[in-house]
């Protein structure tokens, strides 16, 4: 059974990378305790396994006394002077000595049980490796292969391990058959009972930021930087890219000779629209790089409401609004401003309603409202969301004014 223990443990050692010497003290730990049910009237005893040989030894750590008479009933664990010194020669009656007590029919029992904690203690080494592995690829691309649907969500192997696609995180119009090989981003690792949960996902931003740095060397080399993606996962994603060198187009160097390498981008996310755009530390000129091919007739911006306004011609409108809003939505996502797109003949009525919600407010008149525009606040929203210290400083505001003012837009903004 020895020779057997060690061969195991070795190879386990070998090939799932499990310290042997983990798995020993596990065997020693339940050996233990059969130990304890083997010799009932042992009390204070221990396991121990060589690790050269694999020979299995227990010990009990008995009493030292000089006749039988002076065992008691609460230390019934003594062996006689005579016998003690028999094993340890400078050991004195009252002291303590290890005694070797294994039974004679302990290797079949010993074998059992090296068994059961081998099998018990390489499933939780396996999973506690796999948790540990999976976890340092948290944020990371993975490939896998599909191999069944369950209540809606997809099943993936990953090799070592089985990953869960739900059905939320997955991208609009992408079928997944099993077989099929798909490319995840791993956004939660967790460390359950029966091994680590890892949830993956196809919609998530990082998913194009993983691929973009895979497909394109430059960002790798720090060359080309991402600033921001704003994603809605099937239809389209907008990246705003930078270089820090000046002789590099960033915008070139992700697209690729006659776009090969945006195409293979493209590719992976099943036909899925990129527009790569210039990143710049302007938010004007950022907003009007992430709504191109859109022609801009002039861009507002607005520092108080955190507001972009963007003026364009009528044929332009919703070229620049996209469909549905999508090319406002996410230039308004990517940017972190509102993005709100006008008609030179919307825009000027949306300014004359705006203008007299300003009036209406107490004590705003013409020479008012022209100071609170020229500050920036355009609408009665942002009368709304200033500090009344900041509204007080302006020119013809006073404390008392400015409190009056700012109570009303706010319960105007809460009533609309």
């Amino acid at each position: 059974m020895n020779g057997d223990l060690l061969t195991v443990l070795e190879y386990i050692e070998r090939e799932k990378g499990i310290s042997r010497d983990t798995i020993l003290e596990a065997v020693e730990s339940s050996l233990l305790s059969a130990s304890r049910k083997t010799l009932p009237t042992a009390h204070d005893l221990s396991v121990e396994i060589d690790r050269e040989t694999g020979n299995i030894h227990v010990f009990a750590n008995m009493l030292v006394v000089s006749d039988a008479s002076d065992a008691s009933d609460e230390s019934p664990d003594s062996i006689l002077f005579q016998e003690a010194i028999a094993i340890d020669n400078s050991v004195k009656v009252g002291e303590h000595v290890r005694v070797e007590v294994t039974p004679h029919d302990f290797g079949r029992i010993a074998a059992q049980t090296a068994k059961q904690v081998i099998i018990q203690r390489l499933r939780e080494a396996e999973r506690d490796l796999l948790f540990e592995e999976f976890k340092d690829r948290l944020g990371t691309l993975v490939n896998g292969v599909v191999r069944r649907q369950t209540y809606g969500a997809v099943i993936v192997d990953l090799g070592r391990a089985e990953a869960i696609l739900p059905a939320r995180e997955q991208s609009f119009g992408e079928r997944y058959p099993p077989g099929s090989r798909i490319s995840v981003y791993v956004t939660e690792v967790m460390d359950a009972i029966k091994g680590p949960e890892i949830i993956v996902s196809r919609t998530h931003p990082g998913l194009v930021e993983r691929l973009f740095e895979l497909e394109i060397p430059e960002i790798i080399d720090g060359i080309v930087q991402i600033k921001g993606i704003a994603r809605e996962a099937g239809h389209r994603t907008k990246i705003a890219v930078h270089s820090t060198q000046e002789k590099v187009d960033p915008v070139g160097a992700c697209v690729g000779l006659r776009g090969a390498r945006v195409k293979n981008i493209v590719r992976e996310l099943n036909g899925e629209k990129i527009d790569i755009i210039k990143w710049s530390d302007d938010i004007a000129t950022y907003a009007q790089n992430a709504l191109s091919p859109a022609k801009l007739k002039k861009v507002e911006v607005s520092e108080a409401e955190k507001n972009i306004t963007v003026i364009v011609s009528e044929d332009q409108l919703s070229l620049a609004i996209g469909k549905k809003g999508q090319n406002a939505r996410l230039t308004g996502k990517l940017v972190g401003w509102r993005v709100d797109i006008f008609s030179e003949e919307k825009l000027q009525r949306l300014r004359e309603i705006r203008k007299q919600e300003l009036l209406s407010l107490p004590g705003v008149g013409e020479k008012g409202l022209a100071v609170l525009e020229e500050a920036g606040y355009t609408s009665i929203h942002a009368i709304a969301a200033a500090p009344e210290g900041e509204l007080a400083k302006l020119p013809g505001f006073g404390k008392a004014s400015a409190v009056k003012i700012v109570k009303a837009a706010r319960e105007s903004v809460q009533g609309g």
